[in-house]
């Protein structure tokens, strides 16, 4: 009998293994989808059935930095030579450059909006997990329901007030209001988050630390802190990705100056019609950032949303 359910495990693990690698396929078609879109001939972008093998090339990335109009009437050959590699790829897709493009300043926007605004959440929140619970409060659970009732509604249902109260004291398409939007919209995930790392930190260690002469906030920052940095890292992970790519707020109330890249992307026009493969070429860079922020956290990640999972 032993043997027959062990044989019966070892299928059923077979069977969950492979189930596994087919999810993990279904998920991955989507980002193999972008990246070779991003290398694709516009031709071949959106044929039926779709292109698989294809000879790839720098285009889309050049159109993406670039502003360019369709190309009126045949270059010469002698400014076609003359002319540097990226303008001469332009040229055989019928189009001519007539400026740089916003992208690089739009993915700057990015950068910064979504990094001050992770780290100022980060921080709002972790103080906020600790008093909760570290100390005793009247309507604690009130409160904290409060906090968690902010995201139960979409951005973009207060999106028309948020803009007209933002209008009145002029921070429409400015870094600062977008900061404050998203630092706003992950507070109460970070709260809520860090709320249950800190709880699995045995509160005897800061006992012992005020026993030996510490103050409360020293307390705080040489042991908690320390001892949560795993739930941070996790936390700083997702609060990042969701700013990083929110759409609804950031086309609303930006315009030019303070534009991030997920409003400007979509926008990427051919000659008469969207280029898809731009596009592509701009999703694939806004991924980088994130994938590489998320590779170096990769250590604590899992950890970090398993933490609390199993207590005592």
């Amino acid at each position: 009998m032993p043997e027959v359910e062990s044989t019966k495990a070892r299928f059923f693990n077979k069977i969950a293994v492979v189930i596994v690698l087919l999810l993990t396929v279904v998920y991955l078609i989507p980002l193999y989808w972008i990246g070779s879109t991003a290398f694709k001939p516009r031709s071949a972008a959106t044929t039926v059935p779709p292109t698989v093998f294809f000879k790839p090339e720098l285009t889309p990335f050049i159109k993406l930095f670039t502003k360019r109009v369709q190309l009126r009437k045949v270059v010469s050959q002698e400014k076609y030579e003359a002319a540097a590699w990226y303008e001469k790829l332009v040229y055989d897709a019928g189009e001519r450059i007539i400026t740089n493009s916003p992208f690089l300043n739009r993915f700057w926007n990015s950068i910064i909006i979504a990094g001050i605004s992770t780290i100022l959440a980060l921080t709002l929140g972790t103080f906020t997990a600790y008093g909760f619970s570290r100390f005793k409060l009247a309507g604690e659970n009130d409160w904290l329901f409060f906090i968690l009732s902010t995201r139960m509604l979409p951005p973009v249902v207060v999106a028309i007030p948020i803009f007209l109260m933002f209008r009145t004291i002029g921070l429409v398409d400015s870094h600062i209001g977008l900061i404050l939007l998203y630092t706003a919209l992950n507070l109460s995930f970070c709260v809520w988050l860090m709320k249950g790392f800190m709880d699995e930190i045995p509160v005897e260690y800061e006992e012992a630390a005020l026993v030996d002469g510490y103050t409360r906030f020293e307390a705080f920052w040489k042991i908690v802190l320390p001892q949560s940095a795993t739930g941070i890292a996790a936390t700083a992970v997702f609060s990042f990705i969701t700013a990083w790519n929110e759409y609804a707020l950031a086309l609303m109330m930006t315009n030019r100056k303070a534009q991030t890249a997920p409003p400007f992307i979509p926008s990427q026009l051919g000659s008469g019609m969207t280029d898809w493969t731009t596009i592509a070429a701009g999703t694939f860079i806004f991924l980088l950032p994130v994938a590489i922020f998320t590779f170096f956290l990769r250590k604590h990640l899992l950890r970090g949303v398993t933490f609390g999972a199993i207590r005592k």
